[in-house]
């Protein structure tokens, strides 16, 4: 009997747990020609301990997590994979991977869209155009801001730093410290 509490608690702890539904590349901007909607990426690498506390805090974290599942189509890109991916009628890849190995031998995904660091944070309109580039960590708080901005599109008529500072005075952050 002890074991099936335990593994129904189990069970339910990690039903608990904010998840965003990743996808590919590829998925999201097919899905996106059925269904448009923005599309936002998360660059990381697997040795980026900021990546990985964004994965746990930042994008584990409900509110984020169904910001991302309900305005976006999510998706996760390692900065330095080594697979070849189609997209925007063009083939990307990682030449370099055979001389280099592990840091800094970013992908031509990586490079086509400015990514220069990681963790990165881009942007997508419904047409696949870029929108915006963050880079750095970024903490649920910080990030919940930009979700908003992009999603509803009120980054079209933010055109100053002014107008930037008077809408996070405005912001009703749904997260609580």
């Amino acid at each position: 009997m002890k074991k099936v509490i335990s593994i129904l608690c189990l069970f339910w702890l990690s039903l608990s747990f904010a998840q965003v539904k990743w996808m590919t590349i590829e998925n999201a901007l097919k899905a996106q020609k059925e269904h448009p909607k923005k599309i936002f990426i998360d660059f990381y690498a697997d040795w980026c301990g900021p990546c990985k506390i964004m994965d746990k805090k930042t994008y584990g974290h409900e509110v984020i997590a169904k910001m991302l599942n309900d305005n976006y189509y999510p998706v996760k890109f390692n900065a330095e994979d080594k697979k070849t991916i189609e997209a925007f009628g063009r083939k990307f890849s990682n030449p370099n991977t055979l001389q280099k190995k592990g840091r800094n031998s970013l992908h031509e995904f990586t490079q086509y869209m400015n990514v220069g660091a990681v963790p990165s944070t881009v942007f997508l309109d419904e047409s696949g155009n870029p929108i915006t580039l963050l880079q750095g960590e970024l903490s649920a708080k910080e990030l919940e801001p930009y979700l908003e901005l992009m999603s509803n599109g009120m980054y079209k008529k933010i055109k100053t730093r002014q107008q930037w500072e008077d809408y996070q005075k405005k912001f009703k952050s749904k997260i609580k410290d």
